[in-house]
């Protein structure tokens, strides 16, 4: 019996004395614009790297902004240019990759292209039915993203979709405008109604949505490469100096290595080499 006993310890005590390997955790919180590309970074990257584990939170690029101020993730994403109300010296940006922004209709619309001047006065709701611009006779859906949306903003800057009030910036979206709660949300919600029009990130346009040409340039990495098509934001990746750990920061450098950022053109995006 004794004996027994002694062995079991002896097992026992063998396998605590087993190193542990516990992964680092990094995480990535902010634009949902963003999050589809940083899902692809992260899981190719734990793939070459098992002693990290990545996690991808996308509830915004206003979020994205804040938790990487206050540190509530090491990382934060961001899909516009930062306000200068958000910008401090010690928040370092990353662009990881260059976006379009398609502004995309049901595929049952015929309707190939708008103007600049068009699309700002459907979202301003000064333009209400698709006659007028060229389309059938049917009330126009104008969807849009939530304030706190990256590519919103981006969208409002790039099409003067902004006023003041009392000396105030705010946003010159009509309060009729549908409110789709994501990247995802917003192209589902126009692949469903055919009256619908709506923006989103270019890299995720697919054959549910058509994106429509803009002042007669279609919406294509090239023409967002050459300039020619203009509703474009770069993709950035916001930390605090010093903050990030020894891991963190070697996820950080491969994002613009020539892996990451091939995978960035695999995606459609546009690469920042």
């Amino acid at each position: 019996m004794k004996k027994s006993v002694i062995g079991a310890l002896a097992i026992l005590s063998s396998v605590v004395a087993l190193p542990t390997s516990a992964k680092e955790t990094i995480s990535a919180v902010g634009s949902s614009s963003v999050t589809p590309l940083m899902e692809v970074f992260s899981e190719t990257y734990m793939k070459e790297h098992s002693n990290v584990f990545i996690e991808v939170q996308g509830p915004g690029s206003s979020a994205g902004v804040k938790a990487a101020k206050n540190g509530s993730a090491d990382l934060g994403m961001s899909s516009r240019n930062l306000k200068s109300s958000e910008k401090e010296s010690s928040l370092k940006e990353l662009v990881i990759a260059r976006d379009g922004i398609a502004i995309v209709v049901n595929p049952n619309n015929k309707l190939q292209g708008l103007t600049a001047e068009q699309v700002t006065a459907i979202y301003k709701g000064e333009v209400k039915n698709w006659k007028d611009v060229g389309g059938a006779d049917k009330p126009i859906v104008a969807i849009t993203r939530d304030t706190a949306s990256g590519t919103r903003g981006a969208f409002e800057d790039i099409m003067k979709l902004k006023k003041k009030i009392s000396g105030i910036k705010v946003s010159a979206i009509s309060q009729r405008a549908q409110v789709a709660n994501g990247n995802g949300a917003l192209k589902t919600m126009v692949a469903s109604n055919p009256y619908a029009i709506g923006y989103i990130s270019l890299g995720t346009v697919d054959n549910s949505v058509n994106a429509l040409d803009i002042n007669g340039t279609p919406a294509t990495v090239a023409n967002v490469k050459n300039g020619s098509y203009k509703v474009a934001r770069p993709f950035l990746v916001l930390y605090k100096e010093g903050k990030p750990s020894a891991e963190a920061n070697k996820f950080l450098n491969w994002m613009t290595s020539e892996t990451a950022q091939n995978l960035v053109e695999k995606k459609g995006y546009i690469s920042v080499n």
